[in-house]
């Protein structure tokens, strides 16, 4: 079996010692993480590989960030979209690892619809369809997976007209990462989870765990020769209970 989790951690340094027991307790076999926060100096790779992880890191102080953890070798490591786009934020990384290709994300949140920063991600959403057409074909196996900052559809939102206007659920935002699943990937938790949810993201605020007012916007997509091997997709809900929880849980794929 091939476990493949991918988890915005929301800072590494935060969430430092519950990554490390959840690593210890799941034992994936390859990560996608999120949202580090810090520089590639600073990433924890020594001590990861001491759990016998390989790390490829495209780390940013403060904001952003993205890993791709494994415990087999990693190669063919692409940071960023090979485009020409002078953007310098860290949100995607590749590679292959286990035998698949790994795509790791963190699409931008857009603050509000018809911003500036909502026009960033409208445009990054475009440039990394490009990327994928460029890069990958829908026979190869490859996953795709992140904190995509879209709920796809109503059944994505514990309360969906609350959040119907936001940046996480806007039409136009939907038809973009529609259009990236179309090129040739599978949704792994709803082909099993017919929902509402498994929701991944809670605010930390107005108490949006225990009231149960979760989006799922963390997702693992893969293509079809990937989602043949699929035989278990969920969210481990536990990793955002605690002490000190980031505000996503990850998400798990579980591939023959």
């Amino acid at each position: 079996m091939l476990t493949v989790a991918t988890w915005n951690v929301n800072s590494v340094k935060a969430r430092h010692e519950r990554l490390i027991e959840w690593l210890k307790k799941l034992e994936p076999d390859v990560v996608c993480l999120q949202e580090l926060k810090v520089t590639n100096e600073l990433f924890p790779a020594d001590e990861l590989r001491e759990l016998g992880y390989h790390s490829a890191v495209h780390g940013q102080p403060t904001w952003n960030g993205v890993a791709v953890l494994s415990r087999h070798e990693i190669s063919e490591v692409v940071r960023g979209m090979n485009d020409d786009a002078d953007d310098e934020q860290a949100r995607v990384i590749s590679c292959t690892t286990a035998g698949i290709g790994v795509v790791g994300v963190y699409v931008p949140n857009g603050k509000s619809v018809g911003s500036e920063s909502w026009e960033y991600k409208m445009s990054w959403f475009d440039r990394l369809g490009s990327f994928i057409e460029s890069q990958f074909s829908p026979d190869d196996d490859l996953i795709l997976c992140g904190d995509f900052n879209i709920a796809p559809d109503d059944r994505d939102a514990a309360f969906p007209d609350r959040w119907r206007d936001s940046v996480l659920c806007d039409p136009k935002g939907r038809r973009k990462l529609e259009h990236i699943v179309d090129w040739g990937f599978v949704d792994l938790v709803r082909e099993l989870h017919d929902g509402p949810g498994p929701f991944s993201w809670w605010d930390y605020r107005r108490l949006a765990f225990p009231k149960g007012d979760g989006l799922r916007i963390d997702h693992v997509f893969g293509t079809a020769a990937i989602a043949e091997r699929c035989d278990d997709a969920y969210v481990d809900r536990d990793e955002r209970k605690g002490q000190k929880p980031s505000d996503h849980a990850p998400v798990v794929a579980v591939l023959r």
